[in-house]
């Protein structure tokens, strides 16, 4: 062998079948997305991945990816030649060419081996890339406009988004590649093998007819035959799969649910009816579990039959010419070594569908998400525009998301210090008032003017962020735009001068203060971000009464000219407002003087 032509020949080759390989790859991923509902569900994720526009650095990436692959292609073709004469150098007692064969397998080892770690290396950092290209992408569609909080009150909910971000994005781009790099090296190893299997093979009697290379024509009908069958057999695993995820996704989450809500429970003595829950749901994952189990069985079990025939398939074929001294040892060994390279390729499809099931169902759940989001970002009726101090509804009209009227043609306007309390029954849309006001409910119609940069939201279970808690009492601002002396003197005034000492501290404070404790340093935020309009939903449910009028005469006191909406049941709390709007029922409403 010609050790300097032969690696032209094989820069050459990789040259050439890389050129190849990308005009039919992306012809073949064009119909793919054109003509495939699981092909537009991949370009929806790598599209702007992968897009000139954006970026040419990913579309470098990946040729190299494909490069190395072809490499290792060449570099197995290669290794198949040497195959060959190392048997052959053995059958004919030729020391010196057997060593020069050792010598020339280091050379070939080596290129391997080190093909092999730069492909690891350039495939990881081309993954990590679009792991965080996508998750940024995803995150900042669940979080713009909202969507994390509208997809709640969607018909059909979108379950455990935690998990579609972080855990299907992850899946969604490794199998990706793998598959990608996958049908490249098989179709480029099928090709390049059965061009040295059509020389090795001889002709075969078929009914007294003599078909020369019949073992080509063979590996292929078997190959293809046993692949549909294997399709057939493995096609219910894209749905088991994707119930896999969701069921042990609902279980996780039915698990953090104890710990969030332990302390209700406990008091409920609810144990029981928890642990039922938890078993039924874990029950449904390791029903689930048992159907991919025995549909696996049939699946590989199938597959390791064709593979275990196909070890010797090719030896009884060549062996009749090998005794006859038709071939050599070396030709024998380099048949069985090129065709079963040859099924191993012909088989990726076969061998590769219940990764590909799992793949279409990261896909699904994938899209699901991003369905669900542009379902829950659809463009609102409701035009809620900017205002100097005034707050106006006008010709408001809100549905509940079955198209049920909740309040209807709401006309108010309330200036600058007005103080206004929203009453009703429960479930008749004091709360999805305010959440209109807030561009959170899209099932509504009408204008409301309102203070858009200067307005803030408490709700009946206030939220506080994980730090210390000077962050809780500065959120939605950064602690850091306001000094310690400043937080001491609100946490006094709210009357939570006895969590000063411990404004550093990082703790979970929302298990740490109570209801009413974590009311108060809302009302601390007010007194902090000084808004021109506040909305208070049920934001002194957890005080008692004397807490509750020193809270709104804080209020009156520090912030006179802020204007107030509240939400509440409480009688206590008329004496707090100059106006009554109370909701009924049927979607009527009345405008009282206080």
């Amino acid at each position: 062998m010609d050790y300097g032509q032969e690696a032209i020949t094989s820069l050459l080759w990789v040259l050439q079948t890389l050129a190849i390989t990308a005009l039919i790859f992306s012809f073949g991923i064009f119909l793919l997305v054109r003509f495939s509902r699981w092909g537009k569900q991949f370009w929806q994720f790598a599209g702007g991945y992968l897009s000139p526009k954006r970026s040419v650095k990913p579309l470098l990436f990946f040729l190299l990816i494909v490069a190395l692959t072809l490499v290792s292609v060449r570099i197995s073709l290669v290794y198949s030649e040497w195959y060959n004469n190392m048997y052959t150098s053995l059958q004919e007692f030729n020391q010196a060419v057997f060593w020069q064969q050792m010598g020339l397998f280091c050379v070939i080892a080596a290129c391997a081996v080190s093909t092999s770690l730069a492909s690891y290396y350039i495939e990881q950092r081309f993954i990590i890339s679009w792991i965080t290209w996508l998750n940024d992408e995803l995150t900042n569609k669940w979080m713009t406009n909202r969507a994390y909080y509208k997809t709640q009150y969607l018909s059909a909910n979108l379950d455990n988004p935690d998990q579609r971000i972080q855990q299907d994005v992850q899946s969604y781009v490794k199998t990706t590649l793998s598959l990608s790099t996958g049908v490249i090296d098989a179709v480029t190893s099928m090709i390049s093998y059965t061009i040295l299997l059509w020389g090795l093979a001889g002709p075969m009697l078929l009914f007294g007819v003599e078909i020369p290379h019949m073992m080509v024509f063979l590996v292929f009908a078997y190959v293809i035959f046993t692949t549909l069958i294997a399709f057939w057999l493995g096609r219910p695993l894209i749905h088991l799969n994707f119930a896999n995820e969701r069921l042990n996704a609902n279980y996780r989450y039915s698990l953090i649910r104890v710990k969030e809500y332990a302390e209700s429970i406990a008091f409920y003595a609810g144990e029981k009816v928890e642990q039922n829950q938890l078993y039924r749901q874990f029950r449904a994952v390791i029903n689930n579990m048992w159907n991919i189990v025995f549909r696996t069985l049939k699946f590989s079990g199938f597959n390791l039959i064709v593979s275990q025939i196909s070890v010797v398939f090719p030896l009884l074929i060549q062996v009749g010419r090998y005794f006859e001294k038709q071939i050599k040892l070396g030709d024998l060994m380099q048949t069985l070594q090129v065709f079963g390279k040859l099924h191993t390729n012909l088989s990726f499809f076969r061998n590769s569908y219940d990764t590909f099931a799992g793949y279409k169902a990261t896909l699904d759940r994938l899209t699901g998400f991003t369905y669900a989001i542009d379902m829950a970002n659809r463009e609102s009726e409701t035009d809620i525009r900017n205002s100097e101090n005034e707050v106006i509804f006008k010709g408001l009209s809100i549905k509940n998301p079955f198209g049920r009227t909740l309040i209807n043609n709401v006309n108010l306007t309330l200036p600058q210090g007005a103080s206004l309390l929203i009453q009703g029954d429960s479930g008749v849309g004091k709360t999805t008032l305010l959440r209109t006001a807030a561009g959170l409910w899209s099932y509504s119609q009408g204008t409301v003017y309102c203070p858009l940069d200067s307005q803030l939201f408490l709700a009946q279970k206030n939220y506080l962020p994980q730090g210390d808690l000077s962050t809780a009492l500065a959120y939605p601002k950064n602690s850091a735009d306001i000094d310690r002396p400043l937080a001491e003197e609100i946490l006094r005034k709210v009357q939570l001068g006895h969590l000063i000492e411990r404004l550093e501290q990082e703790q979970d404070w929302t298990r740490i203060l109570s209801l009413g404790e974590q009311q108060r340093l809302a009302f601390g935020r007010l007194l902090l971000h000084k808004p021109k309009v506040a909305f208070l939903d049920e934001a002194t449910a957890s005080m008692d009464e004397g807490l509750e009028d020193a809270m709104y005469r804080l209020l009156k006191s520090e912030l006179p000219n802020m204007t107030l909406i509240s939400v509440g049941h409480r009688s206590t709390l008329k004496r707090y407002h100059h106006q009554q709007l109370q909701i009924f029922a049927d979607g009527s409403w009345a405008l009282n003087e206080i």
